[in-house]
């Protein structure tokens, strides 16, 4: 898989480098700000990107606004946001968008290796992973109230697994339940926050956020 970095952390750009080099990887690029990561997609599209939110030069949301512009002109080029942040506006239009090759997880949360290479294997073959904390974030940044509120507790795992972008079938075996228990939570879900039916398992959470991003402040 060709792979492109963007980081402004030398140490972490270089870490992340030789990771992905090692495990297999190729990377194309590995640039310290977003006029520089479009540059080089422009040049030369990879299959995945890998980017943080806060880069140069003013350190907010070059990063996911370069994202963005990576998904409008090269679509076929999957984003994977790494990021100590969670950023509210662009996120939510970042993750409203496509449904397919998308991704966002936070830094201080991926606690190994395997876990992040996962989450990359996944956005590269046109699936999602969403960290937890990013999915309860954004929805809490609602003016209503927090639709998670309606939901069980195992409704609530339910939801945490679809986010990282797991299907039916791994979801009953991460919660030891039957695939028929794990559909019923995900009709209820659905229920509970007024969505239609979706059947493509990358579209779920996506469609969580589209339903509520009209009343994100900011959007």
């Amino acid at each position: 898989m060709r792979v492109m970095i963007a980081e402004d952390s030398a140490l972490l750009r270089e870490g992340l480098l030789r990771l992905l080099a090692d495990e297999g990887y190729v990377v194309t690029a590995a640039v310290a700000d977003a006029e520089a990561l479009l540059a080089a997609v422009a040049a030369d599209p990879p299959q995945v990107v890998v980017v943080d939110v806060r880069m140069p030069p003013t350190h907010t949301d070059e990063g996911l606004r370069a994202a963005l512009e990576i998904r409008r002109r090269w679509p076929n080029t999957a984003v994977l946001v790494l990021s100590q942040y969670v950023e509210g506006r662009y996120a939510t239009e970042l993750l409203s968008g496509s449904s397919q090759g998308v991704g966002y997880l936070l830094k201080d949360r991926v606690m190994q290796v395997e876990e992040f290479l996962g989450a990359l294997e996944r956005v590269g073959g046109g699936g999602t992973a969403f960290d937890p904390e990013v999915v309860r974030r954004l929805l809490a940044r609602s003016a209503h109230t927090d639709p998670l509120q309606r939901l069980t507790s195992r409704e609530r795992d339910v939801l945490d697994l679809m986010a990282q972008g797991y299907t039916n079938a791994a979801i009953a075996e991460q919660l030891y339940v039957s695939r028929s228990a794990v559909e019923k939570h995900i009709n209820a879900i659905f229920d509970k926050l007024g969505l239609t039916g979706n059947a493509g398992y990358s579209r779920r959470v996506l469609a969580v956020l589209r339903h509520l991003g009209t009343a994100l402040p900011g959007t």
